[in-house]
């Protein structure tokens, strides 16, 4: 489970970047992302997802 929400956590932390960078207008490219408020706000949204995900997946138990 750990390497599956390992994976899932870089995936958003990926996509998340990428779409911040799109709304933002500093990606390269002609796309409808492009310069577009609402898909920084969702990249911004999926980035933080990711860390989340990522330190989750990746905590130390705690020792009962």
């Amino acid at each position: 489970m750990r390497i599956v929400l390992n994976i899932v956590g870089l995936i958003l932390v990926f996509f998340g970047g990428v779409w911040f960078l799109q709304g933002i207008n500093k990606f390269p490219g002609n796309s409808f992302m492009n310069g577009q408020t609402q898909w920084s706000i969702y990249g911004g949204i999926a980035f933080v997802a990711g860390i989340v995900v990522f330190f989750i997946a990746n905590r130390k138990k705690a020792a009962a």
